[in-house]
């Protein structure tokens, strides 16, 4: 069963037709959804999901779209459900004249999974770094450079662990990861589900000097049902935090767990 999704408003205010304005600020719209695999549910009343989230991305028209939990390949899900897509999800979620680009975080028996960004952007320099803090949690950093009017943005797409100490561990190495390869001053995003429940984190990213813009309860991105937290974020050095939206509805969380997060940003 495939939904039509609600057209999503434009963030940024709109201008009435015929004024002549200066040029406007770059904006940049950076999204984050964590896509659970592109299934939802558990047993034989599991449903695939990813075509409706393919419909889902496209509505989102962001510039660069952060994803987790994105399926290489499964040979179990391939084999139990008709329409599991020919090729890997990121592929398949990338809107025409996007690129897609994934990493793998974890391999299992039965495929691989992990992180992945979409650009309507160049995309010029893609790297990856295990975080893993322990052999029960599989995490990666996918690190993208993109190239948006002109300007390298450091894209960094993660999905921080479960427990708090392996989070702290990660922004460790998140922070180590930047200093080592994002050249002072360049603008970077850092966007993904970031598993903290509190605000140790986002104290820990403040000390880096990574900021996001401040949301309210509608920001809630975790459970998708009846969201009662912000899981979800997208943080940025170099870059005016402008706006901030969580589409609601029965329509976006059936396909995920998460809601998506959407943010746009001055350059």
């Amino acid at each position: 069963m495939t939904f039509e999704l609600p057209t999503l408003s434009p963030l940024s205010p709109s201008t009435p037709s015929g004024i002549l304005l200066p040029p406007e600020p770059r904006i940049l719209r950076v999204a984050t959804y964590n896509i659970h695999k592109g299934v939802q549910g558990l047993g034989p009343t599991r449903r695939l999901e990813i075509h409706n989230l393919g419909l889902a991305v496209e509505q989102l028209d962001a510039d660069i779209v952060c994803l987790q939990e994105v399926r290489k390949m499964n040979r179990r899900e391939a084999q139990y459900f008709e329409r599991w897509p020919a090729v890997g999800q990121a592929e398949y979620l990338a809107p025409e004249g996007y690129e897609a680009v994934y990493r793998t975080n974890a391999v299992t028996k039965d495929g691989e999974h992990g992180n992945a960004l979409l650009s309507r952007w160049p995309v010029r320099d893609v790297k990856h770094l295990d975080v893993s803090d322990h052999r029960f949690e599989q995490r990666g950093l996918l690190h993208a450079e993109v190239e948006f009017h002109g300007r390298a943005v450091h894209t960094v797409v993660v999905h921080l662990g479960l427990i708090a100490g392996s989070r702290v561990r990660q922004i460790q190495q998140l922070h180590q990861f930047i200093e080592r390869e994002v050249p002072p001053g360049a603008p970077v995003v850092v966007a993904g589900d970031f598993n903290d429940w509190g605000n140790h984190i986002k104290r820990m990213l403040a000390g880096f000097g990574l900021h996001e813009y401040e949301g309210d309860r509608s920001s809630f991105t975790y459970p998708s049902r009846l969201p009662l937290a912000q899981l979800d974020h997208v943080y940025v050095r170099g870059l005016e935090p402008l706006s901030l939206v969580v589409p609601q509805g029965r329509i976006w969380w059936r396909m995920s767990d998460h809601l998506p997060l959407i943010a746009e940003f001055k350059l």
